[in-house]
């Protein structure tokens, strides 16, 4: 335990202090969406340093998400991981801060004879 008045314990001078995820997140565990690792994530707006209800984590991403970011690259640049961004995604989708577009499932892409006959097409050239 550290006295106010003295230096807090450092783990290693790289790591900085440790923070458990369930602190970032206000205590809770699990996200209410499961978002895809690659799903796009875009700020609609941007948050004054200052707004309420948005930890300094979130503030982040809405910095970062100015252009679209992949989930995993956001967790990357936040280094936090994966479910926690998830919940800190939930958080800013609830107050309009963000968006996240799910990528195309496998389904709606075109069916291999599309691309047999592009790739033949291009042989022929």
């Amino acid at each position: 335990m550290t006295m106010p008045d003295e230096e807090p314990v450092w783990l290693d001078d790289a790591a900085g202090p440790v923070v458990r995820p369930y602190a970032v997140t206000g205590g809770r565990a699990k996200p209410a969406n499961s978002f895809n690792v690659v799903a796009l994530v875009l700020a609609t707006r941007s948050a004054p340093p200052s707004e309420v209800g948005i930890a300094p984590e979130q503030a982040r991403i809405i910095h970062l998400c100015q252009r679209p970011l992949a989930l995993a690259e956001v967790a990357a640049h936040l280094s936090l991981p994966l479910g926690t961004v998830r919940v800190l995604l939930d958080g800013l989708i609830a107050q309009g801060f963000v968006q996240v577009n799910d990528p195309r499932q496998a389904a709606t892409l075109p069916d291999d004879s599309v691309f047999e006959a592009l790739i033949n097409g291009l042989r022929q050239l």
